[in-house]
């Protein structure tokens, strides 16, 4: 065997770089950003509604149209995340 080679062998188990990452950590950014985009899907769905209500909507309409935005923000945010994670790992 190769020294240079045998001396890089320990440090293979070690070059992922989520390895050193504690799970505290993760978790706290997993919920942070779940809170965020929770947030902006809100924002969204308030907005799609008022625009509804401004357009002369009725009640239910604006309702239906915000619930809509909501879950077409959620539904995105799942795919971006889904790709991303697919790409990075």
């Amino acid at each position: 065997m190769n020294p240079v080679e045998h001396g890089f062998r320990d440090l293979r188990p070690r070059q992922h770089p989520t390895a050193y990452r504690e799970i505290a950590v993760t978790v706290a950014v997993v919920l942070l950003t779940t809170a965020f985009v929770t947030v902006v899907a809100l924002l969204a769905a308030a907005g799609a509604g008022k625009l509804a209500r401004m357009d002369n909507a009725s009640y239910p309409t604006a309702l239906t149209r915000a619930g809509t935005t909501f879950v077409a923000v959620i539904t995105l945010a799942a795919v971006v995340a889904g790709t991303l994670t697919s790409l990075l790992t």
